[in-house]
């Protein structure tokens, strides 16, 4: 009967383990393509989105306490949408690299990111 207890005893912390290193972690949510939330922007109007994409060139102003750019569609390099934030830039951050965001879009045309992760430069060159 100990072997047994301990048995389940070690099955209840390793769960209760896992459940205390995902609490927070939100697996619901993956990632859209921007021109997924353009081609049906009223199902994500109002709520939080994840998307990744290009910083369009020519298109990133930095004001005092804002930052905004035009993120460009990875895939079809067409669809984009005007990007807001208001948070510290990452040191890598700039024209023509990619992006993964998290923010709210408020309209069709625009989302107020709060977080913005920067894709790892490819170590490859053409």
């Amino acid at each position: 009967m100990e072997k047994q207890q301990k048995t389940i005893v070690a099955i209840l912390f390793v769960i209760l383990v896992a459940v205390i290193g995902l609490w927070g972690l939100d697996l619901s949510q993956g990632y859209s393509m921007v021109s997924q939330l353009k081609n049906d922007p009223q199902t994500h109007i109002g709520n939080e989105v994840s998307t990744m994409g290009i910083i369009k060139n020519g298109t990133l102003q930095v004001s005092p306490g804002v930052i905004t750019f035009l993120l460009v569609d990875v895939e079809d390099h067409v669809s984009e949408v005007e990007v807001e934030y208001t948070g510290d830039l990452p040191a890598t951050f700039a024209e023509g690299q990619g992006i993964s965001l998290t923010g709210t879009m408020v309209s069709a045309q625009k989302i107020e990111a709060h977080q913005i992760v920067m894709g790892c430069p490819s170590k490859y060159t053409e």
